[in-house]
């Protein structure tokens, strides 16, 4: 299986999104610091992710997430945890 997933940046309130056939392995490198594009903005949250059954489909779908109708996708799905108070 292959994850497409979405961070939530506890420091920034930020939203990262990335794919990865090992989940766990993939968040712990997030939270130690390992992935360049996400070192200094933890603590993480993960917020979202789909599972796939091939590599191509989990690419596709990130790069759908990150376009503009992909994240207002994100915004929809998860607009009551995104924008809650507190």
């Amino acid at each position: 299986m292959f994850y497409t997933y979405v961070l939530k940046s506890k420091k920034d309130g930020k939203l990262y999104t990335g794919y990865t056939n090992d989940l766990r392995k993939r968040f712990k490198e997030h939270v130690e610091g390992k992935s360049l594009y996400t070192k200094g903005r933890g603590p993480f949250q993960i917020v979202y992710y789909e599972a796939c059954l091939n590599e191509g489909d989990a690419r596709n779908r990130e790069l759908y997430l990150k376009s503009g109708r992909g994240k207002f996708y994100l915004k929809q799905r998860l607009k009551r945890f995104l924008f809650r108070s507190g």
